[in-house]
């Protein structure tokens, strides 16, 4: 331990100044020396005496709260946080019991410590790196072994040395990718670069105890929507009917099938199509899984409208508590699919049989729950009233939020043929035959 005229504390957690505009990451740049107050120990009472001061000890990355003497091999040294211990006074009257119980030395030395690039955090790293000033971005999305970023333009010159950076400090951690565009095409994924680490986009993933795995490359894939995928897949219950228009590799689609729901799950992208097979098989739903790589317009008047004109006249028969629900997460453009159900049934069916849409969007708005609503009566060309309700999953932006509108789809709406038959074996008024004589349903509390 060194005494003599230590360097006095200041700014633990700054790198030294000449890392400041580095590109290309120097870690031995980042060593510097500093002094620690610290306390002479016992070795065998260094358990007990660390219990006692675990708060005031120094917590920094990598670096080791207690170390050896090199003056004397049965003592060790605790290090102790500048910000809090200074001199013997600065310990509270319990810690003074504590280290006088324990006869310990109650000298607050001085060791000189040498930081080095692994005792600093991330955004104390990129702080010290990048210029005065300018926002520094340590926050990702992590899929798998994959760290997703969005870097500004003033901290691309730092690209590759953010990259570096993030997969020093975050365990598992094997690739860093930034995305260049937003999601404006067909598949909704996006391009992207590699700042660090291995080329390997296939990703393997947890969510909600289920397993998925995908080419983040390829796909789409928002680790932050786990919350809004485990809030629509506890509205089911087994037995119930779940279309998901817009699956991608399946996290509402599988989850729904592990709660022994029937599931029709659509993609138009070939690769979400891929994986959302595969996803099935690996989490061995594949059997009640119906799987189908159409647009979604398509999927809705094809496959979506003939199972479920059978589900709807299959629920009047059997007049059961099964519930149908339609899932339409694409919010960039999936209230503009709500015109397809329009009239999309020939015949009526009774209102515990009526689909529940979950459909989502975004909105710039002040009032983004009414500019949903608009926009889904809007397509539907009917008005919900109150039979909506509207839930915000998130803040995507400044001024942008993503929005979700759920509601029973109107039978007036559903339905195109609203004139029933009366077959009942009662006589008709008016003498009326029983196969000439109509009744007209009013749907519209329905």
């Amino acid at each position: 331990m060194s005494v003599q005229n230590p360097e006095e504390v200041i700014d633990l957690d700054l790198p030294p100044a000449a890392v400041r505009g580095m590109t290309q990451l120097n870690r031995d740049l980042f060593q510097k020396t500093v002094a620690l107050p610290a306390l002479k120990v016992r070795k065998e009472l260094i358990n007990k005496v660390m219990k006692a001061l675990r708060n005031v000890a120094i917590k920094r990355p990598g670096l080791k709260r207690v170390i050896e003497d090199s003056e004397d091999e049965i003592y060790r040294l605790i290090l102790l946080d500048p910000d809090k211990i200074s001199c013997l006074e600065s310990f509270g009257a319990s810690e003074r019991a504590i280290l006088k119980e324990y006869n310990v030395d109650l000298e607050v030395r001085k060791h000189n410590l040498i930081m080095t690039y692994e005792h600093f955090k991330s955004e104390e790293i990129l702080k010290a790196v990048l210029p005065v000033g300018q926002d520094v971005t340590t926050g990702f999305s992590r899929i798998g072994h994959i760290a997703h970023m969005n870097l500004r333009d003033h901290q691309l010159p730092y690209k590759h040395l953010i990259g570096q950076v993030i997969m020093d400090k975050n365990p598992g951690i094997t690739s860093v990718v930034n995305k260049l565009n937003i999601i404006d095409n067909t598949y909704r994924n996006f391009q992207m670069e590699i700042l660090a680490g291995e080329d390997n986009m296939i990703a393997t993933v947890k969510e909600n105890n289920i397993v998925y795995e995908f080419d983040f490359s390829k796909v789409y894939w928002n680790p932050r929507l786990s919350t809004e995928h485990g809030r629509i897949v506890d509205l089911l219950k087994a037995g119930d009917v779940v279309y998901d228009v817009f699956a991608g590799v399946g996290p509402f689609a599988i989850p729904a099938a592990k709660k022994n729901c029937k599931v029709m799950a659509n993609d138009l992208n070939p690769e979400s199509y891929k994986w959302l097979v595969h996803n099935c098989k690996v989490n061995k739903v594949n059997e009640k899984v119906q799987t189908f790589n159409l647009d979604g317009r398509d999927f809705i008047m094809g496959p979506l409208k003939d199972d479920l004109a059978k589900q709807t006249e299959a629920i009047a028969l059997k007049e059961n508590r099964t519930s149908i629900h339609i899932i339409m997460n694409l919010p960039g453009m999936a209230i503009e699919f709500l015109d397809a159900f329009r009239q999309l049934l020939e015949e009526p069916c009774t209102a515990n049989a009526l689909p529940t849409v979950h459909c989502y969007s975004f909105s710039k708005c002040d009032e983004p729950a009414k500019d949903v609503q608009r926009s889904a009566e809007h397509f539907l060309k009917t008005s919900l009233e109150e039979h909506f309700s509207v839930h915000l999953v998130r803040n995507v932006a400044p001024n942008k939020e993503m929005m979700c509108i759920s509601f029973k789809i109107p039978v007036k709406v559903l339905c195109r043929n609203l004139m029933v038959k009366d077959n009942t074996e009662e006589p008709a008024p008016k003498r009326l035959r029983s196969e000439d004589a109509t009744v007209a349903v009013d749907y519209s509390d329905l």
